[in-house]
This record gives structure tokens, C-alpha cells and sequence, in this order.
């Protein structure tokens, strides 16, 4: 561990008896998350990973465990993945997700010497098994919340570090209500790099050591363009032939209506338009057609094998996000007209997209404050603003050539940081 960290305070009462009712209930989420990957079709021999039984062998030399909660997270760890490897070639590394989504996605994107497994519980068995079969030189979370025991444990093998970090106000105030708690579990990470402000301030207000916390480079920004199979790409490309298109991409339930409306509002000076619309829960899709159809739209779907050759095109598959945004340069990035938070807009922006997007992204607040200076992104409030903004791009090919630069180069400009993490992590992992 690195030398200037001192003496670490010893465990809270308020961690003892969250351990203890954490141990407790162990059993009973194993069941209630083992339900749910199992009807997600995971193996059943995977389903106690969740235990910290591991269904690999460790690899031979340094492994850096890099922890992520979810889809969006282990995508920007794959980004931090690829990088560290390409800087320490001989290095091993685990990533772990929670989820099922999470874990179809990133098997198709493991880089080299990368390896997956469902996170262990917060508990000492689980934890205990995963730590000592994995016996991680290097952790790094890249999570928005605090796990007490996955962090005392790992901190007690390993250094940890804190990366893309993000806190709502309201985690933030919930563990400003334990403020030993939160300083004992801050003061285990030899290094906390945020995405935003905001986090960065009240990580220091909780207790975080201001010479190891600061904010960071936001992992999402520095992922690159997503990847996009050529074949796939030709073939859609060749049935939409020289039609004018556009993406509505992650919605969710709210908006589907409002792209629909807009949509037919635009046919009317388009009528060849199409529409590629993408929900974030493809499993939603029978919902969405009933829809489409209420709304008088003729539509093709993706799972089915249809090509793109109706009025809307419904794209009810997973990890197929890069080829969509490659057919068009126009993309409506849901999650904004309804209290989401907004996702991604650097993944479409790597695509040349200009990013039209609602008002409610407060997860990316910072980043599309950023954008709208530099330009390429719209802001609508509503179906008429949407058509409004769409008439304009889809009507000046000049504007939306210019839009569109702008926002690829707005995506370039945020890949500049990454290095200074991996320089950062990589003397943590020589002090391991």
C-alpha cells in the first residue's frame, strides 16, 4: 500500500451492524438475485458467483479486479481495462457486474486477458471465497455507490481505487448521516477520481483525504466509438439505400409516444423518412409495436430478421447501439424527456451524431453543458421542439454536416485524460 496513507481507523459500530444484518440476509438475496439471472438466462453453474464461487481459474501473474455495477459502468471499465493492458501487457484482469444485461454485453467486448464473473454479495462468506481464490494485486470500482464489506475486504488485500465516480445528492446526504462510517470506508481507496463537481464535493465534505480525491476523467467520454459490424452495417445500409433516417435511441416508457408523434409529423414534407427507434429495454418491444400501430405507423422489427424497409424500424436487440448510430447522423438519446437522468451522449457523438436530447439529464449535467458550448447537441422540451430541430437537420445538409463535425470532435477532445489515470493507477499497482 502506498506509504503516506497512515494508520486506517478500525471498523465503525454502525459497519458492525451493518455487517451483521448484511450477513444475515445473505441468503435471502442469493435467492431473490439468483431468481432474477436465471430468468435472464444465465447458466445455473454461473448463478453462484454471486456467492464468490468463482467458475474460473486465476490467471498466473498481477490481476487487477476492476468492479462495475451495471451496463453503463462496465463499459466504461472495459475502457479502463483496454487501456491498463495495453500499458502492462503481461497483467491479468477481472471484471465483475451485477447484472444480466451487463454481462451479455461485455462478453462480446472483453479485451485481451480480461475475464468476467458476477459480482460477490456484501457478505463476509461470499467475499471471503471470491478474495481468496482471486487475490486481486489492484482494485478499482467503478461504481456510484459504496459497498462497506466489498471494500474493507478487498482494501485489506490490495489498494483500491475509486473511478468514475457519481453520487446523487440524496446517497450522498444518506451517508452524511454516518459520517466515522463514511470517512473509515473513503480513507481504504488510494485514490478517488469523480466524474463531476458535485460528487468531488461532497465525497471531501464526508471525509475523503483532499491529497487522493479530485475529479477525474469521466471514463463514458473516453470509451471511444462503440464498435460496429461492417457486414451488418453494409446490409442495413443497402435496404434503407438513400432514404433519409433518423435514430431515437434508449427511450423509455413516455417517450416512445412523443418520438412516434414526431415522427409523423415529419413524414408529412418526408415521406420516405425512417425512423430506427432503439429502446433501452428491448423486452418492452410488443408494448412499443402495440404503439406504433395506434399511431397508424407501418414498422419492421430487428429480432425478427426484417429489414429496415416500413416507416419505423423497431431495434429490439442489445449491444447492436454502434450500428445504429452509424446509419444516421441525426439521433433523438432518450432517458431526457422523462426523470432518467440522461445517458451517454459521447457514444452517438463518436458517430458523428448530432445528439438531440430533452431537458432531464442530470447525470450528465457537466457533460452536456459541455457540449452545448462546444456544439452539436439541440435541446427540445417536447414533440414540436423535436420536429422543429429535425426539419432544420434533416432540410440544411451545410448545418448538419457542421453540427455533426462538431460533435464528433466535442467526442474526440475528452480521450486526452485517460492517461493521466493510468499513469495514476499503474503506480498503485507497482506499491501492490
Amino acid at each position: 500500500m502506498p506509504a503516506d496513507r497512515g494508520p486506517l481507523a478500525g471498523p465503525t459500530l454502525t459497519y458492525r451492524i451493518y455487517s451483521g444484518v448484511a450477513n444475515l440476509a445473505a441468503p435471502l438475496a442469493y435467492r431473490k438475485v439468483a431468481k432474477k439471472l436465471a430468468a435472464a438466462g444465465v447458466a445455473p453453474d454461473r448463478l453462484r458467483e454471486r456467492l464468490g464461487h468463482a467458475t474460473l481459474p486465476r490467471p498466473a501473474g498481477q490481476l487487477m479486479w476492476c468492479h462495475a455495477a451495471s451496463v453503463g459502468e462496465s463499459l466504461s471499465a472495459l475502457t479502463l481495462i483496454e487501456a491498463m493492458g495495453a500499458r502492462h501487457p503481461e497483467l491479468q484482469f477481472l471484471l465483475t457486474s451485477g447484472t444480466a444485461t451487463s454481462a451479455e454485453i461485455v462478453a462480446k467486448r472483453l479485451p485481451a486477458r480480461c475475464h468476467h464473473q458476477f459480482a460477490p454479495l456484501d457478505s463476509t462468506g461470499a467475499l471471503r471465497r471470491f478474495l481468496d481464490h482471486w487475490t486481486p494485486d489492484l482494485v478499482a470500482f467503478v461504481e456510484s455507490e459504496l459497498w462497506p464489506q466489498m471494500i474493507m475486504r478487498a482494501g485489506a488485500v490490495a489498494p483500491l481505487a475509486l473511478l468514475n465516480a457519481r453520487m446523487s445528492k440524496g446517497s450522498l446526504r444518506n451517508w452524511g448521516k454516518f459520517p466515522a462510517s463514511a470517512k473509515m470506508l473513503l480513507d481504504r481507496f488510494a485514490l478517488i477520481r469523480t466524474q463531476d463537481q458535485a460528487t468531488l464535493d461532497g465525497l471531501l465534505t464526508l471525509g475523503a483525504e483532499p491529497s487522493r480525491c479530485a475529479k477525474g476523467q469521466n471514463l463514458k467520454s473516453a470509451a471511444g466509438p462503440l464498435p460496429v459490424p461492417t457486414e451488418a452495417l453494409s446490409q442495413l445500409q443497402k435496404h434503407i439505400g438513400a432514404r433519409p433516417i433518423w435514430i431515437a435511441a434508449s427511450t423509455h416508457p413516455g417517450e416512445e409516444l412523443a418520438v412516434l408523434e414526431a415522427h409523423k409529423a415529419l413524414l408529412n414534407d418526408h415521406p420516405d423518412l425512417l425512423l430506427v427507434l432503439v429502446p433501452r429495454h428491448p423486452e418492452r418491444a410488443p408494448e412499443i409495436e402495440q404503439m406504433i400501430a395506434n399511431a397508424g405507423l407501418r414498422h419492421s422489427l430487428r429480432s425478427r430478421g426484417d429489414a429496415p424497409t416500413a416507416q419505423v424500424y423497431l431495434a429490439d436487440t442489445l449491444g447492436e447501439m454502434g450500428l445504429f448510430y452509424s446509419l444516421s447522423p441525426l439521433v433523438f438519446l432518450g432517458g431526457s424527456l422523462t426523470p432518467v437522468g440522461g445517458h451517454n451522449p459521447f457514444e452517438p457523438a463518436h458517430a458523428g451524431a448530432v445528439v438531440l436530447h430533452g431537458p432531464l439529464f442530470a447525470n450528465f449535467a457537466e457533460s452536456y453543458a459541455e457540449f452545448a458550448k462546444a456544439g452539436g447537441s439541440v435541446e427540445v422540451s417536447d414533440s414540436a421542439e423535436l420536429v422543429q430541430a429535425l426539419t432544420i437537420l434533416l432540410n440544411d445538409s451545410d448545418h448538419r454536416a457542421a453540427e455533426s463535425a462538431a460533435a464528433q470532435g466535442f467526442a474526440r477532445g475528452q480521450m486526452q485524460g485517460l492517461d493521466q489515470m493510468i499513469s495514476e493507477l499503474s503506480a498503485l499497482l507497482k506499491d501492490g
